[in-house]
């Protein structure tokens, strides 16, 4: 199991982010006539949010390839013993693949309206159908499952900050983004608000 995971993992997170960063934004670039990542680059608070979620991504890249070139120094740092079980290995594994396939199709239902952060120069149509009918944030759902799955299949103190560092950093860029669509959406979106909970269910 253990050389399993050493090679899963970076794959995993390469393949994830290759497909629903990476290759989602290349095809709704080629649609739309511009980058979809529209994170800021300034020193506002918005900026700093967008700053963090870039340096989580490579501290999270890096501990993989570390993860994968040293093995028996990683798999030995900061372990949480308690939690090391096959069973929960495998419900880690199952969850880390679910929500990879959940991404994906969350991307490919938000069509033209796909972006990386807030674009506040161009209308985009208010998606409430498909995974949106259970979600409001179906994307940034599926990236928390997928660090949830992480967790448990390698439970370390490092694996549960990055849990805990990017569930906080998702929520506040969820806020921000919820503001903003009101404002553009006004009451189609407050109507939506009140019917789909922020994360899962009605």
């Amino acid at each position: 199991m253990t050389d399993f995971i050493r090679f899963f993992i970076p794959f995993y997170f390469i393949i994830f982010f290759t497909v629903s960063f990476v290759g989602i934004s290349y095809r709704v670039a080629k649609r739309i006539g511009k980058n979809p990542n529209v994170l800021p680059k300034d020193d506002s608070a918005y900026g700093l949010v967008g700053f963090y979620f870039k340096l989580i991504l490579l501290a999270l890249f890096m501990y993989t390839i570390l993860l994968l070139l040293f093995p028996k120094d990683m798999f030995s740092a900061f372990k949480i013993n308690a939690l090391e079980y096959n069973l929960i290995q495998y419900t880690g594994l199952g969850l880390m693949m679910m929500a990879l396939i959940w991404v994906v199709i969350a991307q490919l239902q938000m069509k033209n309206s796909w972006r990386i952060g807030i674009d506040s120069t161009t209308k985009t149509e208010l998606v409430t159908d498909g995974l949106f009918r259970f979600s409001r944030n179906p994307v940034f759902l599926g990236m928390t499952i997928s660090l949830v799955g992480f967790f448990l299949v390698f439970p370390t103190v490092i694996t549960f900050s990055f849990l805990l560092t990017g569930n906080i950093l998702m929520q506040i860029q969820i806020r921000l983004e919820e503001e903003f669509l009101l404002k553009e959406h006004g009451e189609v979106y407050l109507t939506y608000k009140k019917r789909v909970k922020r994360m899962l269910g009605y």
